[in-house]
């Protein structure tokens, strides 16, 4: 199991018999034990999935999972010892994507953890592109990092999906503005701009770009695997 897993427990001997499970199918683990420790890890990492606990100090799963919503569609699975109708409900209406009452069995949990994962790999288009952390949804106008959307705007979206679905083809600066800007003519040099935008948006270091690199006197080529 390939997956980077946060796991917001404040009960210590539970966060880490989950971590314990779930490490040993080789997922990396990271433990919060509040939801404002838990969004302290989001501010640095990328996750696959959350596992949430309900009954938290300080802000609760519930308010946790509403915030997480306004930018992240992470799959959220709760783990929690409430088990009326109404808590599974409430939960699965603000955004889990699924409900585990405790006690419960560590193997199967893991194995939901493994089928909703799965469940995320398959939602992603079959015409997607992945490169790095980065999924390109372009039928769906969607750029996510992890589990977070990266936001571009209209032009930088279209230039984005030109190189992305051309990979280790380099593509002329002025073929580059017909086809984004529909224009056969006009200053290139907005390309040029609008390169140094996108890679703000989406390179560790945009002065030494791993994606977007520069042909010198040609135009701009997509390396999605880092091979060029």
């Amino acid at each position: 199991m390939q997956a980077h897993i946060l796991i917001v427990e404040d009960e210590k001997e539970i966060n880490d018999l989950i971590c314990l499970y779930l490490s040993r199918e080789g997922a990396v683990c990271r433990q919060a034990e509040s939801g404002e420790e838990g969004f302290a890890f989001f501010q640095k990492e990328n996750f696959d999935l959350v596992l949430l606990d309900i009954n938290l100090p300080g802000i609760d799963g519930f308010d946790f999972l509403k915030k997480l919503r306004e930018k992240n569609d992470v799959p959220v699975i709760i783990v929690s010892a409430r088990q009326d109708d109404a808590d599974i409900v409430l939960g699965l209406g603000i955004g889990a994507d699924d409900f585990v009452v405790k006690p419960f069995s560590p193997s199967v949990l893991v194995a939901r953890v493994r089928a909703r994962l799965r469940r995320a790999v398959e939602g992603v288009g079959k015409n997607a592109v992945r490169f790095g952390d980065f999924v390109l949804e372009a039928g769906n106008y969607l750029l996510k990092r992890g589990g977070s959307r990266v936001a571009l705007s209209p032009r930088e979206f279209s230039l984005l999906c030109l190189l992305a679905e051309n990979p280790g083809l380099p593509i002329k600066s002025a073929d580059i503005y017909e086809k984004v800007w529909g224009n056969a003519y006009g200053d290139t040099t907005t390309v040029a701009v609008h390169i140094q935008r996108l890679r703000r948006k989406i390179e560790d270091n945009p002065d030494a770009p791993r994606f977007i690199k520069t042909v010198f006197g040609f135009g701009y080529v997509f390396d999605r695997d880092g091979e060029i």
